[in-house]
């Protein structure tokens, strides 16, 4: 299947169906009001999971069925949890040049998955929605539903870490408190941006909004638009 760099359900574009397909009269019952209950879930599980091997070379042990919305959600926050520890190696003030550069690489690299795999998400949900009719006065959203999720993933990996500040018991008072705060922010956050998320997904199902998808052009891991590399090709 090949996608173009441009697609909406607006114009009417046609995909082929997922083997998960549903009849029209089907989509227009779907009900999208927990979708972020299940990516919550799924989440926490994969946060946890990394945690248990603690290691950024660690594999991924996927429990969901490949090319499934489930394995994605998965994917997507292993992903996410690798590179928050990436992201915690690379400022240790003894790090050295050449470990912190491997390391940078590797983060340039983990942006790059994150992305595919975002769009790996949007694209389920695309071919989930491509028979809704939106209504005449229809809009669109700031985001696709798909990087609101990838801002949910992170928001698990978050709470996760936070959780362990609270726990601390080699710090002060002080701390646990401010941590405590913080936490509570978090959680906060993570209702809020959950209600956002499903009922974006529900205006969708039910014509209220539709989807525009922008594939993401990462100029400078392109080394036909990166001037640094083409430069260097020239010579």
């Amino acid at each position: 299947m090949k996608i173009t760099d441009y697609v909406t359900t607006k114009v009417g574009k046609i995909f082929p169906l997922p083997k998960t397909y549903l009849s029209l009269h089907q989509l227009n019952q779907l009900n999208m009001k927990s979708f972020s209950a299940k990516a919550n879930a799924i989440f926490d599980e994969a946060t946890e999971a990394y945690h248990l091997k603690n290691s950024v070379s660690a594999q991924m042990e996927n429990p969901y069925e490949p090319d499934t919305i489930e394995y994605f959600l998965y994917e997507k926050n292993w992903i996410d949890v690798v590179q928050w520890h990436l992201e915690d190696i690379i400022r240790d003030p003894d790090i050295l040049p050449k470990e912190a550069l491997e390391i940078k690489r590797w983060i340039d690299r983990s942006n790059q998955e994150r992305t595919d795999l975002v769009e790996k998400i949007d694209n389920y949900f695309l071919h989930h929605f491509q028979l809704i009719v939106p209504a005449n006065d229809a809009v669109i959203n700031t985001e696709s539903p798909a990087w609101a999720i990838d801002r949910l993933s992170i928001l698990a990996i978050k709470i996760y870490h936070m959780r362990e500040e609270v726990n601390r018991m080699d710090t002060d008072q002080q701390h646990l408190i401010s941590c405590r705060q913080k936490l509570n922010v978090l959680m906060e956050q993570r209702v809020d941006l959950s209600a956002a998320i499903d009922r974006l997904l529900d205006d969708i199902a039910q014509g209220r909004k539709y989807m525009k998808v922008y594939r993401q052009m990462k100029m400078y891991n392109d080394p036909s638009l990166n001037p640094v590399l083409y430069g260097k090709n020239k010579k």
